[in-house]
């Protein structure tokens, strides 16, 4: 059986980050499930499945076996037991992965192929619903969020760092309109588990939440 780590939260309050470093300290392996999603978009583009065809697609995605597995401290995603990391970042299959992750029964083999792995191995897995439909029996389960203005100002500074010519007013906006929409929509939705902690991120650093959750995992306290 794994120990499994689950971090919910709204869009830009770090959960990735946090996650990714957490994983890295403990040894356990970084569920990146944007990355099973995209394999399993390359897994249809292979079978030249046309994704508006959602009965071929809700019957071709069955035949995906995808996990992930950490060699040389590298994540290396498998499809059908093939290492496919060098074709997941490609526009075609990105492109494919937006149309299909809508799909509701991609959406059910997906989550029975990270349930999977979470049994048999440590995992740390981030998202919207992990604690709440994922893995709803997580030991851990944290509920990460930030005020919409720090995140805004976390996404301001990435972007300006990068040469982008941004608002922030404009930044906030679309993010408190992403939680209302991640809160609200029907399948799976936004919400904190009953048995998770809340961690504010506003006022702490990145190494403070990571310790918190080292914390909440080695001893069991908050």
């Amino acid at each position: 059986m794994g120990f499994n780590i689950a971090i919910d939260g709204p869009a830009g309050a770090g959960k990735s980050t946090i996650a990714k470093k957490v994983a890295k300290k403990l040894g356990y392996i970084y569920v990146d499930t944007g990355a099973m999603y995209r394999a399993m978009a390359l897994f249809l583009l292979r079978e030249g499945v046309d994704p508006e065809n959602t009965e071929v697609v809700n019957e071709k995605c069955k035949e995906a076996d995808i996990t992930i597995r950490y060699e040389k401290e590298e994540q290396v995603v498998y499809l059908n037991g093939e290492n496919v990391n060098a074709f997941l970042r490609t526009e075609q299959v990105g492109n494919m992965a937006s149309v299909t992750s809508a799909n509701s029964n991609v959406r059910k083999k997906l989550v029975e192929l990270q349930q999977k792995l979470a049994a048999n191995a440590d995992v740390v897995m981030d998202g919207r619903d992990i604690g709440t439909c994922v893995l709803p029996d997580a030991e851990v389960k944290v509920y990460l969020t930030a005020s919409s203005k720090v995140r805004a100002q976390r996404r301001y500074d990435e972007l300006t760092a990068k040469g982008e010519v941004c608002d922030i007013a404009v930044i906030e906006k679309d993010i408190i309109e992403r939680d209302h929409q991640d809160m609200t929509r029907e399948i799976s939705p936004l919400k904190q588990a009953e048995d998770a902690v809340l961690v504010d991120s506003s006022d702490m650093t990145i190494e403070e939440v990571v310790e918190t959750i080292m914390k909440m995992t080695v001893t069991g306290e908050i």
